[in-house]
């Protein structure tokens, strides 16, 4: 089965109210184990939709959905979800599903208003079987910073009535794990620009903005491990995520000056 982007709101609207209802169906007081059972059966059946929709938009363009924005902003929402439920089930933080959910749905809205629709064929510097793993894990990634940084803002609202120490810790891990996927991210995308461009790195905007992503996150790495915990070092984490939307979406900012312009 083939879907293309006219199809796209009858799908995603039914999956982003799915999640809605899932993360508020997780966050009610009055939780029963019946309520808790449903959350998980919306979520699922969210993120099933969302992924068939992928899948079948996949097929129709015949090549990935991940060369223009709007096709990204699809893996991206459905990867934040993703990684809020499994962080929901394993640390049972279900204010946190929530808010997966909520900002999954605004990058589906701003789908909705902006499909970004794009020829189908893929210009020579992205037909590489290098392609599909680099975007994917940069993605990948991109979702746990987005966890993490839902986190830190969680936190550094919670600070007046605690420290959550839990929380902090659930976060580092979010961290490390998404510091992982960056830089094997990264050093795919050198090994696909020698192949692409004859050379590993050109520090054109796009890649010295990932460099400077790179580096906030390893900087809030270093002072965690040194055991710093106040509010500067959460802080760090906000920061690096406007960062990360920046080298994401600002590629267009620097019109003539990228090599990351393929449209």
């Amino acid at each position: 089965m083939s879907l293309s982007w006219n199809e796209f709101p009858f799908i995603a609207l039914p999956a982003a109210l799915c999640w809605l209802a899932a993360g508020l169906l997780a966050c009610c007081r009055a939780r029963s184990p019946r309520s808790v059972y449903l959350a998980d059966a919306l979520a699922l059946i969210g993120i099933a939709l969302f992924s068939a929709f992928i899948a079948a938009f996949w097929h129709a363009l015949a090549r990935p959905p991940l060369r223009t924005m709007g096709e990204t902003r699809l893996w991206y929402a459905l990867f934040l979800f993703l990684a809020g439920y499994v962080t929901y089930r394993r640390w049972n933080y279900p204010w946190l599903l929530l808010l997966s959910a909520v900002v999954a749905t605004a990058f589906i809205a701003i789908n909705l208003l902006k499909p970004e629709i794009h020829s189908i064929a893929l210009k020579p510097a992205l037909q590489s079987f290098l392609f599909i793993p680099h975007v994917i894990i940069y993605i990948i990634a991109y979702a746990l910073f987005g966890i993490a940084t839902l986190g830190a803002c969680a936190l550094l609202i919670r600070r007046r009535s605690g420290f959550d120490h839990q929380l902090l810790i659930f976060i580092d891990n979010l961290v490390h794990i998404g510091f992982g996927f960056l830089t094997l991210g990264l050093l795919l995308g050198a090994v696909w620009a020698k192949e692409a461009w004859g050379h590993y790195w050109s520090w054109d905007p796009k890649e010295t903005l990932a460099f400077m992503t790179g580096a906030a996150y390893l900087v809030y790495i270093h002072l965690r491990s040194q055991g710093r915990e106040d509010n500067i070092v959460i802080w760090i984490l906000p920061a690096a995520f406007l960062l990360l939307l920046l080298s994401w979406f600002g590629t267009a900012l620097f019109p003539g000056s990228s090599l990351h312009l393929y449209f």
